[in-house]
């Protein structure tokens, strides 16, 4: 596949996937072309707490496109406690933004639960092409921990939070606070199942709009090639040894 059809096909996924449902809201700004809302969340047991969302935008896109997300984050109060738990997701390079978007959040006795997905292919690509394309995380020893699927408990299944274009949705629904029905209703409108519900079971390839339709890519001295695209890698091996030998002749200066 050519260089340019590559990129159009990435470019074209992360489109989809930042289309939300047409349902908006008035957020609040926390920074330079930032916002943040709060979520009422429907946890898995019927018991609901209010999670804090803040994303901001920036970095390279389209001419008529929206930055993607380039910082966000989400906090909550542990139920019955006075601790805050935070999840962040900072820019990165090698995908040009921030990497996820958050899907479900759920409590499962004393532990957190957060379920997001790749955003973009480049993303997917990055974090091992989940099949579902999820990246599961638990809150231990303070921090988030990245685990498989299969460590998710069962009963955690149902989609809570916005997932799709969600500071754009907000801003149309013109609250500061999003109801729990609010939030299903937005989430059963998702097109693709995976989105709809957690599945535990491979997302079948070339099924409609999903991240596992995504070509197969690997991070190669700075830019993305396929895995055997050799005429790429020899071409950023080259890259490479140029920027190395104008860093060693101004080394010895």
């Amino acid at each position: 596949m050519t260089t340019k059809k590559r990129v159009s096909l990435i470019n074209i996924f992360g489109v989809f996937l930042m289309m939300g449902a047409s349902v908006g809201a008035q957020a609040g700004l926390f920074g330079i072309g930032g916002v943040s809302w709060k979520e009422e969340v429907l946890l898995h047991d019927g018991s609901k707490i209010v999670v804090e969302r803040k994303v901001e935008r920036g970095g390279r896109h389209e001419i008529g496109q929206q930055p993607p997300y380039k910082v966000q984050s989400l906090s909550f109060t542990f139920p019955g406690t006075t601790q805050e738990i935070v999840w962040e997701d900072n820019f990165s390079e090698d995908v040009g933004s921030a990497n996820f978007l958050p899907m479900l959040l759920d409590i499962r006795n004393t532990t957190s639960y957060l379920v997001v997905s790749p955003m973009g292919c480049l993303s997917y690509n990055k974090w091992g092409r989940p099949n579902p394309p999820y990246v599961v995380f638990r809150y231990q020893g303070k921090e988030w921990q990245r685990i498989p699927l299969q460590e998710l408990p069962a009963d955690i299944r149902s989609p809570n939070l916005i997932f799709s274009d969600p500071d754009n949705v907000v801003k149309k629904i013109g609250k500061g606070l999003i109801p729990a029905d609010t939030i299903q209703q937005i989430i059963s409108r998702y097109r693709q199942p995976e989105y709809r519900s957690i599945l535990r079971e491979p997302v079948k390839i070339g099924s409609e709009g999903s991240a596992v339709n995504c070509e197969e890519l690997v991070y190669y001295h700075g830019a993305w090639v396929g895995p055997g695209d050799s005429v790429g890698k020899r071409m950023m091996d080259r890259k490479l040894k140029v920027r190395n030998s104008g860093d060693k002749t101004n080394s010895d200066k």
